[in-house]
């Protein structure tokens, strides 16, 4: 039985907390606030650019300022992605171009906009080799909602049964079980403190990407 692997993207194919460090302190540091250390946005940037504004202006939706603050992050944000700093975690080339080799397809579904996704994509060459690129603005519902891997699987002509959805959150892997889909947590993802991989429930807890082609090839 052909498998079929979907990748969430941030935290899982690219580690992106560069970019976002750096457009958050520049923000910061626009209003005299204190800024923060990468390690506070990895336990951050997945839960996305809202968890952001969190943590450095310390406010919540409630603020009457959070909305200018958040439109202001994620216009930084697009024209940072031009000169974007991010890169592919170690091993994840490799995995993909074998996932090419054996004919194993694979996708990306992600809560991130395709303002943001589909220029990083196209940052990347061996990204340019997913069959299907879903998006959160092409959908109703964000993760943990299956919408996302649902979509993925029907526009990939797969069974969920026989897909496996990778990603570094726990909604991840709820979107994952939600979709009937086999769930991979990334030990090397953003992880919060405040939710150890442990904790989720996936399927399999991968350390190495080869882990991930192992099980895809039986």
């Amino acid at each position: 039985m052909t498998k079929t692997v979907l990748f969430d993207l941030d935290g899982t194919l690219l580690d992106t907390e560069r970019d976002f460090t750096q457009i958050l302190n520049a923000q910061l540091s626009h209003y005299g606030a204190p800024t923060v250390n990468p390690l506070q946005v990895r336990n951050s940037v997945s839960s996305g650019a809202h968890a952001l504004i969190k943590l450095g202006f310390g406010i919540d939706e409630t603020s009457e300022k959070f909305i200018s603050h958040l439109e202001e992050l994620l216009n930084r944000y697009d024209k940072c992605i031009p000169q974007t700093e991010c890169v592919l975690f170690p091993g994840i080339e490799d995995l993909l171009n074998a996932l090419d080799r054996d004919l194993i397809p694979w996708g990306i579904v992600t809560n991130k906009p395709s303002r943001f996704t589909l220029p990083l994509v196209e940052k990347f060459p061996i990204l340019q080799s997913s069959k299907v690129v879903i998006c959160a603005d092409q959908l109703s519902n964000s993760k943990p909602d299956p919408e996302g891997i649902l979509r993925a699987c029907s526009e990939m002509d797969c069974s969920p049964a026989d897909t496996f959805y990778v990603g570094d959150h726990l909604k991840d892997i709820q979107a994952s079980e939600n979709a009937g889909t086999k769930s991979m947590a990334v030990r090397w993802g953003y992880i919060p403190e405040d939710s150890p991989i442990d904790s989720w429930n996936a399927d399999f807890i991968i350390n190495h990407p080869d882990e991930i082609l192992d099980l895809a090839q039986q």
